[in-house]
């Protein structure tokens, strides 16, 4: 392989091993100008997106340990990844196709996980990774609040007690 072949597919190696998820689009009839706003989008989102080189990417993803792609790769294809969730990225993605009815879903990697374009639209339906958390917190409290309550509850009797005696008096 040449150099500047090896340098290309270190640098497909290198976005792999820090994203834990990527998804492969292919990206056929997009302008310019649209796959800019793509990139804009996606940055938003914590993702970005880059034109791959498929035979280079499929030596790249053997090499991180993702998969053997085999012949999964072929057209025009660009990669997505980054550092925070999967489900920000993919729902960027996919509002972006049904504005533009493009870039196409082809599959995906979450983890070691294979992941159909299905599987990704079912996955851009989710709530961002913030949302969950804050309702994973309030569930956590619920039930503390309730304890407090409970606590509270002889404490407040015994406090109208006294009042409503001192008011007799």
């Amino acid at each position: 392989m040449r150099t500047e072949k090896k340098f290309i597919s270190a640098e497909y190696v290198a976005r792999l091993n820090n994203s834990p998820f990527f998804i492969v689009v292919d990206y056929r009839g997009l302008s310019v100008g649209q796959f800019t706003e793509l990139r804009k989008r996606l940055r938003a989102a914590g993702a970005e997106i880059h034109v791959v080189k498929n035979n280079l990417f499929r030596i790249a993803a053997k090499e991180a340990g993702v998969a053997d792609l085999g012949g999964t790769l072929a057209g025009q294809l660009a990669v997505v990844t980054g550092k925070k969730d999967v489900a920000s990225a993919a729902k960027a993605v996919k509002t972006y196709q049904s504005e533009f009815e493009k870039p196409k879903l082809q599959f995906g990697y979450l983890g070691s996980k294979l992941l159909t374009a299905e599987e990704i639209r079912v996955l851009a339906d989710l709530p961002s990774l913030e949302v969950l958390q804050g309702k994973l917190l309030g569930v956590l409290q619920a039930p503390a609040q309730k304890l407090v309550a409970l606590i509270n509850t002889p404490g407040l009797q015994i406090a109208r007690v006294i009042k409503a005696k001192s008011e007799q008096a």
